[in-house]
């Protein structure tokens, strides 16, 4: 098995998954992030021989061909992932995104693997045909259905912003090389993803974030008024989901699906910053700026078809998953101190 991105925050958690129960893996990356040599330090502790780890970049088409030989199945992960940088250097994004998911498919296709490929909510743009109402901390929408349920896969693409561009193209050529060559593919539209081994910046990982700039006493900068709405998904349950389509691809190919933590946890940054305040008994400094180009203020991800055609749903409550990631990242993040102990909601 081969992930492609395999020292990130999803990529190792996935590895680490299929690692425990005895599968094989091989780790491509080109580790060029930093900090992720210590997730694949992590991974190499814990399961030794049955790792293995190909420095490559997958804008290299020969040398991912070559390494991704062996391999029985892509989970491909790597990306350049911040809206930011894209905004700043579009052609490095592009390169990465596009191109290099195309050379994934090309070796895949050669050795008639399959790929599942990990997109983005962002497919979707602003959804400027959503109209939402505002609530005492929070964005709304005015459709009922949205509001019970979330966005579903038919609400249309619609790419903003040189990354939404990069990962919508990459998305319909993973799609269209099952329509094309009949290479069982298949997407994964994530919303927002947090758990441990995440980095958490103010760019991309946003969650993790908070909680490190909250526990080390540093300001957080909020873009337009905060009260934007994501549904939070703790990693084991997207490793969850990301195993059950490779389980099921032969009758799955072809198909995109949203993965969320849908309607039940969704939460605006306002909320989510005062469950943090109250979870640490820390007073956060917020600064304001300007929204940021492209940034929904309401993407709640309807999971119907992933819950009904994977047999899966998120397990993990935000709070729970909240505190998780707190108490993993004063033991791992963090320097050692009295405030290690878990922390319970």
């Amino acid at each position: 098995m081969a992930i492609v991105g395999g020292s990130g925050f999803i990529g190792s958690n996935l590895a680490d998954s299929l690692l425990s129960d005895g599968e094989p893996v091989l780790v491509i990356d080109n580790f060029s992030r930093p900090g992720v040599e210590q997730n694949l330090e992590w991974l190499a502790q814990k399961h030794g021989s049955h790792l293995g780890v190909e420095t490559v970049d997958i804008r290299d088409q020969a040398s991912l061909a070559c390494a991704l030989a062996p391999a029985k199945a892509i989970f491909h992960l790597a990306a350049q992932t911040a809206v930011t940088t894209s905004l700043a250097d579009p052609a490095e994004d592009l390169d990465v995104n596009l191109k290099g998911t195309f050379n994934v498919l090309e070796a895949a296709r050669r050795a008639g693997m399959p790929v599942i490929f990990a997109s983005t909510n962002k497919v979707y743009g602003s959804l400027p045909q959503i109209g939402v109402r505002e609530a005492d901390d929070r964005y709304e929408p005015d459709d009922e259905t949205i509001r019970a349920n979330g966005v579903d896969e038919t609400i249309g693409l619609d790419f903003c912003t040189p990354y939404g561009c990069s990962k919508g193209a990459a998305d319909q050529y993973v799609l269209d090389y099952a329509k094309s060559y009949g290479l069982p593919t298949a997407v994964l539209r994530m919303s927002c993803i947090y758990g441990p081994r995440q980095f958490g910046t103010e760019d991309q990982g946003w969650v993790a974030h908070f909680l490190l700039s909250a526990l080390s006493n540093r300001p957080i900068t909020i873009y337009g008024d905060g009260k934007q709405v994501r549904d939070i998904l703790h990693v084991s349950d997207a490793v969850a989901a990301y195993r059950s389509v490779l389980a099921r691809i032969d009758d799955l190919k072809g198909q995109a699906f949203n993965l969320g933590g849908g309607p039940r946890n969704a939460v605006s940054l306002r909320a989510l910053l005062s469950e943090i305040a109250a979870m640490t008994g820390r007073d956060i400094v917020l600064r304001h700026d300007t929204q940021r180009t492209g940034d929904q203020p309401f993407f709640v991800a309807d999971t119907r078809k992933a819950e009904a055609a994977l047999d899966w749903r998120a397990h993990v409550s935000w709070r729970e998953g909240v505190c998780d990631l707190a108490s993993w990242l004063l033991q791992h993040r963090l320097q050692p101190r009295s405030e290690t102990a878990r922390y319970v909601a």
